[in-house]
């Protein structure tokens, strides 16, 4: 959802109830870093109900104690989003909805703090974390090595890195113009063709990999700020793929022109985990974020989540840090 600095390393990956469309036969996310800007409403969840209509038992005081004094203190978490990436994130009636602040609202609820999430551009969002602009970043952000470490897609050191706590898993597919007129189901297809994808994404590192093995044929590549206008360059006709999550792949498809601006090209491939990004110098709240994620997994509230959104398929059982490749 780069700050989605490299959304994924490899090739592709970022539901609303109608997104159950059978993509290859399962629909699993993938995904996508730093907010620069705050332009749009701001966002919060009450703390007194969890998202999606779960409900969760009153913060026990340990959970609300292992957070560090800021928060205890000020109640809220600052959360870094780029609210473009339906169903995981987007704005409707000048507030931020989706799987993450469901998630955001749920997880709040554990601690006994509110999770404010604020708007902003993907490749700023781990920006905005290491500048203190935000607490932690949900924006289904593909946990990489490379995301951990700071490195760029060439593997040079640009930055301090950050963690993460995993909390799905997704899968990557090619967005094309409803009847597929060049005939793509692979990123190898593309060669010679010119394609869009969201800017500081793990989607434009597939593409510019993808470049190098196409040779002499090339591929070319538009980045955009925001996946809608690379969603519009492809049904304008003036690039043949977009590549995305699978479930906000599905989304597009199933909804866009109710259905027949897009569709999903060839099966999803290369699952891996979404992550809140936390800095590394805010070990303490990393750590009280698992705990309210162990908790909300425990109790079915996160399983009622991911229900409501058509997305249990990439549900996981198990929360882990820093999981990703």
């Amino acid at each position: 959802m780069t700050a989605r600095m490299s959304r994924r390393t490899s090739a592709l990956s970022r539901l609303s109830a109608v997104a159950a469309v059978a993509v290859a036969g399962t629909l699993v996310l993938t995904g996508c870093g730093d907010q620069t800007k705050d332009d749009s409403p701001a966002a919060g969840s009450s703390p007194s109900t969890a998202a999606g209509g779960a409900t969760t038992s009153a913060t026990p005081d340990s959970l609300f104690a292992q957070l560090p004094q800021k928060y205890q203190s000020s109640k809220v978490v600052q959360v870094g989003t780029d609210a473009s990436y339906a169903p995981m994130e987007q704005t409707e009636n000048g507030q931020i909805v989706g799987i993450d602040p469901d998630l955001g609202a749920a997880l709040g609820e554990k601690l006994g703090v509110t999770f404010k999430f604020t708007n902003g551009k993907f490749d700023g969002l781990i920006t905005s974390l290491q500048t203190g602009r935000s607490d932690i970043v949900m924006s289904a952000m593909s946990d990489t090595k490379a995301r951990q470490q700071g490195l760029d897609e060439k593997g040079k050191k640009i930055g301090t890195g950050v963690d993460f706590v995993d909390y799905y898993n997704s899968g990557s597919s090619l967005l094309v113009q409803k009847g597929n007129p060049k005939g793509v189901k692979t990123l190898a297809d593309l060669c010679g063709m010119t394609v869009a994808v969201q800017r500081g994404t793990i989607y434009e590192d597939a593409f510019k990999k993808q470049k190098t093995a196409c040779g002499s044929k090339g591929l070319t590549i538009q980045a955009f700020d925001t996946d809608a206008e690379a969603q519009t360059r492809v049904k304008a006709g003036g690039a043949v793929a977009d590549l995305n999550d699978t479930p906000v792949a599905a989304y597009i498809a199933q909804t866009s022109g109710k259905g027949s601006d897009f569709e999903v090209a060839g099966a999803p491939s290369d699952a891996g985990p979404f992550g809140i990004a936390v800095s590394k110098d805010d070990p303490q709240l990393r750590d009280a974020l698992k705990a309210a994620m162990d908790a909300i997994v425990a109790d079915g509230t996160y399983a009622k989540i991911l229900q409501k959104w058509n997305a249990s398929s990439g549900a996981i059982t198990t929360v882990a840090i820093n999981g990703g490749s």
